[in-house]
């Protein structure tokens, strides 16, 4: 069964446009028999997702660190929860789990997660493949400055040649032709 590795936030103190989309996106995965693999979290687009996939039948993996576990609950709707010391650690399971990536709408720890894999696609670690679901142009601003970056040669590639850019959960699944992959992290 494919697995979807999905960065998003951990808060419930964010807009009300953003849960209904990670209910979403959690019961489609589950629908199409993806596996979800997420941040472990109980609370914000993290639970959400994870609750939604769960009930509607869906393979669930949470990796949480352990010091995370007091501040973003267990996910007990996890078939599978593994627990890290560290958030490299984390990040690792999820990278080696993950037949392909989704990004919501997060914070700083959802940007650093998705940098990373996106960097290492395009220094060509992994050809798996990533879709940023721009929720009511949550991540516009972040699109134009990777537009600059490719302006001004500081990347190579378009972010669009790297990443699929979409608006609901439907079509970033759509986008995500999903293999099994074979390559873990660069050493």
């Amino acid at each position: 069964m494919p697995s979807i590795c999905v960065y998003c936030s951990s808060s419930n103190a964010i807009s009300e446009v953003y849960p209904p989309v990670a209910e979403a996106l959690g019961r489609e995965i589950a629908h199409r028999g993806h596996t979800l693999v997420y941040g472990g979290g109980a609370v914000g687009l993290m639970g959400v997702m994870a609750r939604a996939a769960h009930e509607a039948g869906g393979n669930v993996t949470g990796v949480i660190p352990s010091k995370l576990q007091d501040r973003e609950g267990i996910a007990y709707e996890a078939d599978e929860l593994l627990v890290t010391e560290t958030m490299r650690e984390r990040k690792k399971l999820m990278y080696e789990r993950a037949d392909a990536f989704v990004v919501l709408p997060g914070g700083y720890g959802t940007l650093e997660e998705f940098m990373e894999v996106l960097t290492l696609k395009q220094l060509g670690y992994h050809d798996r493949p990533i879709a940023i679901l721009n929720v009511d142009g949550f991540y516009d601003t972040l699109l134009d400055f990777f537009e600059e970056l490719r302006e001004g040669y500081f990347a190579r590639e378009a972010i669009t040649d790297l990443a699929h850019v979409v608006t609901t959960p439907e079509a970033a699944l759509n986008r995500l032709d999903v293999v099994p992959a074979e390559d873990g992290l660069p050493s």
